[in-house]
């Protein structure tokens, strides 16, 4: 038995592990270390790979795609600062509870600490950001170590689904020669012993009685609220919206937890909140008894500052992934139980007829609300509020909009309102990053269509190399780059009130003419002037192959005058709304 032998032996039975437990993508970034992983995997029949050249934007390239298909993604990078690259992503990936499987060459043991080229001490390398790490044995072609392979390939693909989901490491160092026999690789995937562990995991729970005990608290509150924010799972909306009807529990749904898009039912959802609780008399009329909280935390500041100040409520946070996202620090009771679950059986147990007069009122607010916030479609010029605003008119049914952080995720929270689309929202909320941004929405776009990515103009200049994969991999999608030449969310902070060293430090004018980027990349540019001229654009652009970037020039200064012009307008209305409700 040869070097390449064990090495063939090893890697492949690996990799084939891999797609046994159902990796379908792997994401490669090019290096000579990770040579036999990267050959025998773009070999392997089941598995589909992904070239992606610069390591930062292959890991959130990888982390698009775990997002939009909700299973785990591969990653392959060779030794030293590539592996370093995968970083900010996979802290993006913890965070928000994205399945990556990362796969990182690495010099052997006996070049490691002797100043050897593209060495590097990789060993948890990634720190707490990781569900798991594993140093992987050097290759060996015996049946302990062939099924070792195929242990830790199997465990790493279960650890990383398992809620909550997440990144998981595996190191892997190889000695010369790193090619792989490929006639050998076929063989040990035509005489595949069975997975080594076939690894079948539930979900979370609660008994008979703590249901019994759940339905009874619920059932004596009188003035409830349901607050959703990024769900694990899209398809549990139906049971979250049930609940809320049988509790008669206003359900504040934040942008991502895909409530406000759909032909669900969405008379007890409110969407307008995040205006309304900036206004003081609205947040001093509503005190509610009881709070249940479903997925991440919501957007929204107001609507976090307003649950701060509820000390009074009983508050639920039910999390099937057992996690703790609870910033607020209010909550009096963590409920580990798989959130579909939860709504359906607490439902079935629910007793007495549910008193809508609380539920009414909510809905009577957030009305007037979306009515004052429809303003904003009569603005003339180029706005950031009323681009959010129309997004829902322009998209096609069952489109994918991802939204880039700063303004375009707290204007799409205000704008974005209850539609029967079914528009799919993302957005990387994990750590709150600007970083990847433009990597993960292509990510996302490789398996979702008409995929449309809202981003601000430094987000973009971020990750601009990210563009290099929507060329070489033909990519469609269309971005719309909303250029206000600077940090617009700086705007709205306190720091603005510090004119000296403001634009140098926070606004940080750039002044880049984007039309160059699309021409280095392939796209197509247009820098639009109008309302109907960005109507007609982005029409256009779902009937185009490729690369579409659409520019739409706006103006801080002006924009912040906007909106706070706009939530004046809102709080006159609900004031005299509430003037009649309470007499």
């Amino acid at each position: 038995m040869n070097d390449q032998d064990a090495l063939t032996a090893y890697a492949a039975s690996f990799v084939d592990e891999l797609a046994e437990n159902g990796v379908k993508h792997v994401v490669v970034s090019p290096g000579s270390r990770s040579t036999p992983l990267a050959i025998l995997l773009v070999e392997h029949p089941d598995i589909e790979i992904h070239i992606n050249v610069d390591e930062r934007s292959a890991a959130f390239f990888a982390l698009g795609m775990a997002k939009a298909l909700k299973e785990p993604v591969g990653l392959l990078c060779t030794s030293g600062t590539a592996a370093a690259n995968y970083y900010p992503a996979i802290i993006e990936a913890y965070y928000s509870r994205v399945p990556l499987i990362v796969l990182t060459a690495d010099r052997p043991h006996e070049l490691r600490d002797v100043g050897a080229p593209q060495a590097i001490d990789q060993i948890h390398l990634y720190g707490r950001q990781v569900k798991w790490f594993v140093e992987m044995a050097l290759p060996e072609r015996t049946d302990e170590m062939i099924r070792y392979a195929r242990t830790v390939g199997a465990r790493a693909v279960a650890t990383a689904a398992a809620d909550p989901a997440g990144p998981v490491h595996l190191n892997f160092p190889l000695r010369e020669p790193l090619i792989p026999n490929l006639e050998q690789a076929k063989e040990c995937r035509q005489k595949r012993m069975a997975p080594a562990v076939l690894i079948e995991s539930g979900v979370r729970t609660l008994s008979a009685s703590q249901i019994e005990a759940v339905a009874t608290t619920l059932s004596q509150a009188k003035q409830g609220l349901i607050v959703c924010g990024e769900l694990p799972d899209p398809e549990m909306k139906e049971e979250i919206v049930a609940l809320a009807e049988t509790l008669a529990f206003p359900l504040l749904a934040d942008p991502l937890s895909q409530l406000r898009s759909g032909s669900h039912d969405k008379g007890v959802i409110i969407d307008a909140y995040d205006t309304f609780l900036r206004d003081e008399t609205t947040k001093a009329s509503f005190s509610p008894d009881m709070i249940i909280r479903f997925g991440a935390m919501p957007v929204s500041k107001p609507l976090l500052l307003f649950m701060k100040k509820q000390k009074q409520a009983i508050t639920l946070v039910v999390d099937g992934g057992a996690g703790w996202r609870e910033p607020a620090g209010l909550a009096t009771n963590m409920i580990y139980c798989e959130e579909r679950e939860f709504c359906q059986r607490v439902g079935e147990k629910i007793s007495g007829a549910a008193d809508d007069e609380w539920l009414r009122i909510w809905q009577t607010i957030n009305g007037a609300t979306k009515n004052a916030l429809a303003s904003v479609r009569d603005e003339a010029e180029l706005s950031e509020g009323k681009l959010f605003a129309l997004l829902a008119d322009m998209l096609p049914k069952q489109s994918t909009l991802f939204v880039g952080n700063s303004m375009p995720i707290r204007d799409l929270d205000t704008f974005f309102m209850n539609n029967e689309k079914g528009i799919r929202t993302l957005a990387n909320r994990g750590a709150n990053g600007i970083d990847g941004v433009v990597s993960t929405a292509l990510g996302v776009s490789t398996v979702a269509e008409n995929t449309v990515l809202a981003i601000g103009d430094l987000s973009f200049f971020h990750d601009m190399n990210g563009l290099l994969a929507a060329k070489l991999q033909k990519q469609n999608i269309t971005i719309l780059l909303i250029n206000n030449d600077g940090g617009g969310i700086f705007s709205f902070l306190p720091q603005a009130n510090e004119k000296e060293h403001f634009e140098t430090l926070f606004g940080t004018p750039h002044g880049l003419d984007f039309s160059h980027t699309a021409k280095l990349y392939g796209g197509k540019y247009n820098k639009v002037q109008s309302w109907d001229e960005l109507q007609r654009v982005v029409t256009e652009s779902f009937q185009i192959q490729g690369l579409k970037i659409i520019e739409v020039p706006t103006e801080r200064e002006s924009n912040l005058h906007k909106h706070r012009n706009l939530w004046s307008f809102v709080s006159q209305e609900i004031k005299l709304v509430l003037d009649r409700e309470i007499s």
